[in-house]
């Protein structure tokens, strides 16, 4: 009998049932989550293994191949704040499910492209097709997640970044040596690694819900508890401010992450995009030693990318964690402008400034959700992410712009390392404003 009323008492328990609701929210999504965007990783950065035969067969200077994936960028940013939106005030399930089957379809098409035009056509496309993914799973995550759980989930979902290039790095490898019916193994990487896009988006609108109210996975006292936790946090912030979206694209706040994730991405998708040539052209390597060795980062950028985001939610500090990493990228790349002509030091450097960057992801964007009002958090998502991307556009055309003019690679690690510094401080000159009882609260 005692037992009995001991049992129905624990699980009537509000903290009980919160530890519950959040164990199965974790279990049920971020699964899946990282499965998604381990696909949308690899598709996105295949171009970068590609072009360690792609260039050669079809005649590309560096200039056009770093334009070529700066084309991606323009459409992408072009869509991202309406996407990001639409998730918000639509459906994240159906939103996502148009974007990745025709992300796949678009992948799979770049397998033919035999002029620079065609190259060109394939990335816009592309970045029109994948436009507000990322700010879309961010918003997503925050109708999921507390505050106290967020930059965890979000360093799950930036997990798969370095996590897809363990996979994508010795697939990449392998399909470059192949030949098969005519078509070099660069054009089988994107036709292979388009179809899992499309088979995923069908699964991603059956298994999906968008909100916890929708989920009959859910138990009801669980789903309860879940909504009333997330309803209160935006309470919480909104006796703090609770901005529109105009008034939060005015914040200095927000325009000063702008800026820093701008140069952030300058940097980064400079590096990921060129580090398989960069490691080519300094060590002389075969495509699958070249590949093998891009494992480094990936590990170190995973590693450091849960614990980074662990740590930050433990200690409930974002912008320490956010700026560390950057600058500690950027060291590794000043360092190798240093050290240029002894080659086992330089990938050394390459490898570690590569690495180090993905620790910052996480806590970058936990710091909008903690300042804003949801509506505005999604806008402003999309907004920071948009002109961030711009980033892909500016680093990869320079890079290219700087290699065929100096002959060189020198300049474009130092203009990496200089970007990085330079985000680092500005998240350092951040002062983040959080609400009372939010992040703070016990676990």
């Amino acid at each position: 009998m005692n037992s009995q009323v001991s049992t129905a008492g624990t699980k009537s328990d509000p903290a009980s049932v919160g530890q519950r609701a959040r164990r199965r929210v974790a279990f049920r999504l971020l699964p899946f989550v990282f499965l998604l965007y381990i696909v949308n990783y690899i598709d996105r950065v295949n171009v970068s293994f590609a072009n360690l035969r792609m260039s050669a067969d079809l005649g590309f200077s560096d200039r056009v191949y770093g334009l070529g994936i700066g084309m991606f960028y323009i459409t992408y940013v072009l869509f991202e704040i309406p996407g990001a939106v639409i998730v918000e005030r639509w459906s994240a399930r159906k939103w996502i499910t148009r974007i990745m089957i025709s992300w796949g379809i678009v992948t799979i098409l770049t397998g033919f492209v035999h002029t620079a035009t065609q190259f060109y056509a394939a990335r816009f496309l592309l970045g029109a097709a994948e436009s507000s993914f990322f700010p879309g799973m961010i918003v997503y995550l925050t109708h999921w997640f507390c505050a106290r759980d967020r930059s965890r989930a979000i360093a799950c979902l930036y997990a798969a970044n370095p996590a897809a290039a363990l996979i994508g790095s010795p697939l990449a490898g392998w399909l470059l040596g192949v030949h098969w019916q005519s078509l070099a193994g660069w054009r089988w990487l994107f036709i292979l690694e388009g179809i899992p896009a499309v088979v995923v988006g069908i699964i991603t609108y059956f298994y999906m819900a968008d909100r916890p109210t929708q989920a009959p996975w859910l138990p009801v006292d669980e789903r309860d508890w879940l909504v009333k936790e997330l309803q209160q946090e935006l309470e919480a912030k909104s006796k703090i401010r609770n901005p529109t979206i105009l008034e939060a694209f005015g914040d200095a706040r927000i325009l000063r992450l702008i800026l820093a994730y701008f140069l952030a991405l300058t940097g980064a998708l400079g590096t990921i995009y060129w580090i398989p040539t960069f490691v080519k052209r300094l060590s002389g390597a075969s495509n699958v030693a070249v590949t093998s060795l891009l494992l480094a980062p990936a590990l170190i950028g995973l590693a450091g990318m849960l614990v980074n985001g662990w740590h930050s939610d433990k200690t409930a500090e974002r912008r320490l964690h956010t700026a560390i990493p950057l600058l500690a990228a950027g060291l590794m790349f000043a360092l190798l402008t240093l050290d240029r002509h002894d080659m086992p030091t330089s990938i050394v450097f390459l490898l570690l400034g590569s690495g180090f960057l993905y620790a910052y992801y996480p806590t970058f964007w936990a710091i909008p959700t903690i300042m804003l009002s949801e509506a505005a958090a999604a806008a402003t998502f999309g907004l920071i992410n948009s002109i961030g991307q711009l980033g892909g556009l500016a680093g990869n055309y320079m890079i290219g712009y700087l290699n065929d003019r100096t002959h060189s690679l020198t300049a474009s690690f130092a203009l990496i390392g200089f970007v990085y510094v330079l985000a680092g401080s500005l998240i350092l000159s951040l002062r983040i404003r959080e609400p009372v009882g939010v992040l703070r609260k016990s676990n």
